[in-house]
């Protein structure tokens, strides 16, 4: 058993997850319960999922599980797309007909105000998705599903880490939402709901045994990786979203350029990329019900062939891709493809938090260089940046 006091402080909130998990599954869907009514679920006919950063990040990961789940065509937009180029351009599909979920842990984000600000100015239904039902996004929201998170223990309280608690408690409600409405809706069945809802629980001895197997593996990883400055992430569908999640804690943590790349879009561009020895994680569930099979086995096949340092997050089980890439960071357990990117972020995770401890690094470049780690930072203004009072069309 690893002794977590002895680990970084990093570490030491990712090895919190599986706690996590127990903890947030029932209260979670009891909000969910709470926040979409009988005629919200029933009357809505596009969903759109909206947010920031590691909040966008999730949206992407559960927009499959939303298509699947609730029977209604969804989109995960980010604010800035969704509030200055979606908002104005909604299908007119009729009034209490468009439903948006915008997702913000703090809830103070300027894009994401306007985002739902917008949103429901325009006729959709706003849901405020959110740790913080005191913050401005729930004073504007029609609707607020709290997210909130049980506190760190005490040794851990006022530790500044890159976001991996908060993210997976907005995945959590995300999918909690989405099978809400589904089984509302009468798209799935209240058995197949249940199930899918003990499938959300049981994700908590998934992450455990995932972090156990996967630190060490991590370890060693970035210390094979350690003369290399440049690392890519690669998932399709909703392991596109946990690309985007795994590069950015690499970059929040030690300062490396991180990339995240759609598994198509790869083979367009970064096989072009001129550093032979890049590494490149494959996020997938492979041959255990994966989509993206098939065209992630070719283009691990072509990381090789041009001299990638590849690895794979990929279930336990799983054959074919495992094959393929030189190093594997193992899912230990069996998940369905929509409900992968809770825990098949850990593995990027946890390379993040080796990165930074095996480089020295401080997180967040310990905010110097003209950065700022308040919330009344004047230069990237992520909390008070001018907002648009109309939509532009």
């Amino acid at each position: 058993m690893t002794d977590v006091s002895q680990l970084s402080p990093m570490h030491q909130q990712i090895y919190t997850l599986p706690n996590l998990l127990a903890s947030i599954t029932d209260p979670f869907d009891v909000s969910a319960r709470e926040t979409f009514s009988f005629e919200m679920c029933t009357s809505i006919k596009q969903i759109y999922l909206v947010g920031c950063g590691d909040s966008f990040h999730g949206p992407v990961g559960a927009e499959l599980a939303f298509n699947q789940i609730t029977g209604v065509p969804t989109r995960a937009v980010s604010s800035m797309q969704f509030s200055h180029y979606t908002a104005g351009f909604l299908p007119n599909t009729g009034p209490n007909t468009t439903l948006v979920i915008t997702v913000s842990v703090s809830g103070v984000v300027s894009r994401t105000i306007e985002a739902l600000r917008l949103a429901q100015s325009v006729g959709a239904i706003g849901v405020a998705l959110t740790g913080n039902p005191d913050a401005n996004l729930a004073a504007h929201a029609q609707h607020v599903f709290k997210t909130t998170v049980p506190p760190l223990p005490d040794e851990m309280k006022g530790m500044i880490v890159p976001g991996v608690r908060s993210y997976t408690a907005s995945q959590i409600g995300l999918y909690s939402a989405a099978i809400r409405i589904g089984e509302v809706r009468g798209h799935i069945s209240t058995l197949q709901a249940d199930k899918l809802r003990a499938e959300l629980k049981s994700l908590a001895s998934t992450a455990a045994a995932t972090i156990e197997t996967c630190h060490p593996i991590a370890h060693d990883l970035v210390r094979e990786w350690e003369d290399l400055r440049e690392f890519v992430f690669v998932g399709a569908g909703p392991n596109y979203g946990v690309a985007m999640f795994s590069a950015a804690k690499v970059l929040e943590a030690s300062g490396d350029p991180a990339w995240a790349q759609d598994v198509e879009e790869w083979a367009h561009i970064q096989y072009f990329s001129a550093e032979a020895a890049t590494p490149t994680t494959f996020i997938s569930v492979g041959d255990q019900g994966g989509f993206d099979q098939q065209r992630t086995a070719e283009v691990v096949n072509a990381a090789n062939a041009i001299g990638r340092r590849t690895a794979g997050v990929l279930p336990e089980q799983e054959k074919e891709v495992s094959s393929l890439v030189k190093t594997k960071l193992p899912i230990m357990g069996a998940v369905r493809e929509a409900f992968y990117p809770v825990v098949a972020s850990i593995p990027g995770e946890l390379i993040a938090a080796e990165r930074a401890e095996h480089q020295g690094t401080e997180y967040f470049q310990a905010f110097g260089g003209g950065r700022h780690s308040s919330r009344g930072d004047q230069t990237s203004r992520i909390y008070d940046s001018i907002q648009l009072d109309e939509v532009n069309r």
